[in-house]
């Protein structure tokens, strides 16, 4: 039906007024009564296989909505409905802001990808708080903060540290984005100085917590090897609980589109197929580097299930959509969990096969040990006289008298578990925990747990 019906429908407006439409669908349906319970119904999709504990968080699946689509925190709770194991919201500002001129989000069909330089708008801190009060229980929602494009670059930490002790108590993670303005490139925000100066005030705050928020730092899939190496360093280094991998390119290389469309588009970030290879190599890389112990969640470029086993594969706990969901729409999700139960299913089988293949051949083996055992009368050579019962008798003396040689020394080897330490578990949010309105700091009683998702 999507794409026969709906996908045309929106694929006629600009992708910005389809977006819109989506996330006002979402809304009206959230308020009619059973409007949640009736989208769960048609899509999501559960089973005990698709249950991931990440960063001390239970998520039902590991599917989740990538940071963009609901910028202000507006239709989460539909979107969770719908079968994402969880959301990302924002990215959010502490003031509002309208981005850079329209149009700036454009459709690449040929090459199943989308070209954007929004600028991180979106509408502010104070209206994502009032989204976010309304009651949310098992919808596991992050928050994507970032600076405003007005803000300099020596005043960044105080945008972010403002973002983080306001949004505390309704997040059950956050994601630091530290992307420039999506008119100019990332080489310069990836400095180890710059990033640690955003990153250390937020350990600060959350060490005064009662509760602990896992936060995570989202990369660019444009940065050099090195870089990568050096951010997935800061990972082994600092408080930081994972990584979020990648954000859109910036690179053309390989699109079926025409340079002309291209230069008629201009500047902006790729999302979307042609992602995909070097998302999940970032991924790979960070996994290698981190010797598998951090959290990542992957995204850019997963538009089919055999694109999110790639990146399971190559080193991701979580994954989210955005492009793919654009054009395969809401069955998508659906697709990739049932391709993941499976894969499960499929290992669990196999498994159990191997399982009972071994057991058969232990059983078949004291058979075929008896069946071969030597006797003395059938190997006696022939015409060799066996001993007469007197000759028997007569030796009986010495039959006690025999030792058993060569017994052997048994031995054994304590085995050492190369399990971490598991993150702390994820409590309730309070309302004691942070302050409710965004201009105030909220520090209350208590210490956090510094860092539970990391291996001791």
């Amino acid at each position: 039906m999507y794409r026969k019906i709906i996908k045309p429908l929106l694929f006629s407006l600009s992708i910005e007024r389809a977006h819109r439409a989506v996330i006002l669908l979402l809304r009206i349906i959230g308020l009619i009564p059973g409007g949640r319970w009736l989208l769960h119904k048609c899509y999501a999709v559960e089973h005990p296989a698709l249950e991931r504990e990440v960063f001390g968080i239970r998520f039902a699946n590991p599917v989740g909505v990538a940071a963009g689509f609901d910028r202000n925190g507006e239709a989460f709770r539909e979107l969770a409905a719908m079968g994402f194991g969880f959301v990302e919201i924002g990215t959010i500002t502490p003031q509002p802001q309208s981005g850079n001129p329209r149009p700036r989000v454009f459709r690449l069909p040929r090459d199943r990808a989308i070209i954007h330089r929004i600028g991180l708008a979106n509408r502010g801190l104070e209206t994502s708080i009032r989204h976010l009060r309304k009651p949310h229980d098992g919808v596991i929602v992050g928050c994507n903060i970032g600076k405003n494009a007005a803000t300099p670059a020596e005043n960044a930490p105080a945008d972010y540290l403002k973002l983080f002790r306001n949004l505390y108590q309704y997040a059950d993670y956050f994601t630091v984005n530290i992307s420039c303005d999506n008119a100019c490139r990332d080489g310069s925000t990836h400095t180890r100085e710059q990033i640690l100066r955003i990153l250390e005030p937020l350990f600060d705050f959350r060490r005064g917590q009662n509760q602990y928020r896992p936060v995570m730092l989202k990369v660019s899939p444009d940065m050099p090897d090195e870089v990568v190496d050096r951010v997935a360093d800061i990972l082994l280094e600092t408080p930081l609980d994972g990584i979020v991998a990648t954000n859109g390119t910036y690179c053309r290389e390989g699109l079926q589109t025409s340079r002309e469309a291209l230069e008629e588009i201009g500047n902006g970030r790729l999302g979307g197929a042609p992602l995909t290879r070097r998302a999940v190599e970032i991924v790979r890389r960070i996994h290698t580097r981190s010797g598998g112990t951090f959290p990542i969640i992957g995204v850019g470029g997963l538009m089919t299930p055999d694109d999110v086993r790639a990146m399971l594969d190559a080193g991701a706990d979580l994954v989210q959509l955005y492009t793919g969901y654009i054009y395969e729409g809401p069955g998508l999700v659906g697709e990739i969990c049932r391709a993941l139960i499976a894969d499960e299913e499929r290992r669990r089988a196999e498994a159990a096969k191997a399982e009972a293949e071994a057991k058969a051949a232990a059983a078949a083996a004291p058979a075929e040990a008896s069946d071969t055992a030597p006797s003395k009368t059938a190997d006696a050579a022939p015409g060799t006289p066996l001993p007469s019962p007197e000759a028997a008798a007569g030796s009986g003396t010495n039959a006690g008298n025999g030792t058993a040689e060569g017994a052997g020394n048994a031995k054994s080897a304590d085995g050492v578990s190369g399990c971490g330490d598991i993150p702390a578990g994820h409590s309730e949010k309070s309302p004691e925990t942070a302050s409710g309105t965004s201009g105030e700091p909220a520090i209350p009683a208590g210490n956090a747990p510094e860092h539970p998702g990391k291996q001791a």
